[in-house]
């Protein structure tokens, strides 16, 4: 019972029936695809807005810019058009998107024609024209929060935060600036992430007109609106087959990204040389990863370590391509060669410099660990040799004379027990009765040869016995 209500009370909070207005609903999107009058100005501002963001590399101009704009409407209008096997809506939506895209692309080239700024570095238009798995993700979820707040009876504030999240405006500006420059790549990568986007916000939108079964149009001939329906599934399923098949290449090239990433950060350095650089590309089938090779040429060996390594990555042979010192030889500029040249000189100097400072530390650190004493198995074997030693306390020290000569032979003296100076390992022996000198002198050998170490100080307390 339990059970049942729990699902019955999740069915509660889950459900969209009840806070829908279908017939509200339809007509709002209708109203939104018309494209005539203020809606055609308030395009052509938006796009010279965004585009102006851009140029100069600004969010929050190209946020605002996608607040103004009005191109979700026909995208919406199609996926509405489909779910509820509407021709003409269809035909209308597709007409006033394609003069939407046509109107954007001639104010973006405009714009960037005419401007006189050219930013060596333009990362947000970059940004642009390289579609991610995660586009596919904005755009689907993007459109099914838009159809859900088109639908709804109390509208919120949802549709702004759409018009930001799914981004239809940048790609349409930056296949603008593509053309502006006869960039093709450009383009092309603006021109298919601007597709994406619509397709999957329309697909959206039909998944929820769907689920909310919204009515079919009906016609008054029946063979008429058979035949309108099987049109409008044909071009459902080829709005369908497109999209999965960019959703999957899209994928394919994100996880060949980042498998290049891993494989290029593990194997950055070689023996004499270095990967400086990469590039991808993804137009020739299958991908290709160019990596660019600084410093002495690439051993055959360095070479059939990478091919070898590569594929552990996903990637085949085939799809590397190596350029070797490619830094220098594209340069025709001798003062930029020369440059480079002191670069790599000054790099392998830094190299060799660490180099002999890490053996100065080795050898230092080597020096140290033999100076320790190794007081726990001394102490083990001299116990085993001589049972009667009670304790045992082994250190280094310095032995210096520096008393006053008081005469000539006092000064002779001195001179004498000066050449005795210099360090020492001193052994303070604890026994229950005092040492033979022979027994000292023993152990004085003893740890002399084990500690090579000829000064060696055995210093003796006898153990007294407590009253």
């Amino acid at each position: 019972m339990s059970e049942r209500r729990l699902a019955e009370q999740i069915k509660r909070i889950v459900n969209l029936t009840d806070h829908i207005d279908v017939e509200n609903s339809i007509e709002s999107i209708k109203k939104n695809i018309e494209f005539s009058g203020p809606n055609v100005w308030i395009l052509f501002f938006a796009i010279v807005i965004a585009s102006v963001g851009l140029n100069v590399n600004s969010i929050p101009v190209i946020i605002g810019a996608m607040l103004v704009s009005p191109l979700m409407g026909p995208i919406t209008g199609v996926g509405l058009a489909l779910g509820i096997n509407d021709s003409v809506l269809l035909r209308k939506s597709l007409k006033n998107l394609g003069i939407m895209v046509l109107i954007s692309l001639i104010a973006s080239s405009a714009y960037f024609l005419l401007t006189p700024l050219n930013l060596d570095t333009p990362t947000e238009l970059l940004a642009r024209t390289n579609p991610t798995i995660y586009d596919v993700f904005i755009a689907l979820f993007g459109g099914l929060a838009g159809i859900v707040e088109v639908c709804r009876k109390e509208k919120g504030t949802v549709i702004s935060g759409v018009a930001i999240a799914t981004a239809l405006m940048p790609p349409l500006c930056t296949a603008g600036y593509g053309i502006a420059n006869g960039n093709g790549l450009y383009f092309l990568g603006a021109i298919y992430l601007f597709f994406i986007n619509s397709v999957f916000i329309a697909l959206a939108s039909y998944i929820i007109v769907r689920y909310l079964q919204f009515p079919y149009v009906r016609f008054a001939d029946p063979a008429k609106q058979k035949k309108v329906r099987k049109r409008i599934s044909l071009f459902t399923l080829i709005l369908i087959i497109p999209s999965i098949y960019s959703a999957v290449i899209v994928i394919s090239e994100n996880r060949f990204n980042q498998n290049a990433k891993r494989f290029i950060n593990e194997n950055k350095t070689m023996e004499r040389c270095y990967i400086y650089d990469y590039s991808i590309n993804h137009h020739k089938k299958p991908s290709q990863l160019i990596l660019s090779i600084a410093g002495d040429k690439l051993s055959d060996k360095d070479a059939a370590r990478l091919y070898s390594e590569i594929e552990k990555y996903g990637i085949s042979k085939e799809q590397l391509v190596i350029e070797q010192n490619s830094a220098m030889l594209n340069m025709e500029n001798t003062t930029d060669k020369d440059m480079v040249n002191e670069l790599f000189k000054r790099t392998d100097n830094e190299i060799k410099s660490k180099e002999e400072t890490i053996r100065k530390l080795q050898k230092e650190i080597d020096e140290y660990r033999s100076y320790q004493i190794p007081y726990d198995q001394i102490s083990e074997e001299i116990k085993a040799q001589h049972p009667e030693i009670k304790s045992i306390i082994i250190g280094r020290g310095m032995e210096k004379s520096f008393a006053p000569a008081q005469s000539a032979q006092e000064k002779t003296v001195q001179e004498k027990n000066s050449e005795t100076d210099g360090e020492k390992i001193i052994c303070i022996v604890r026994t229950s009765k005092k040492m033979t000198q022979e027994t000292a002198e023993k152990l004085k050998d003893w740890l002399s040869v084990r500690l090579d170490h000829k000064a060696i100080r055995i210093i003796q307390e006898i153990e007294t016995e407590k009253k």
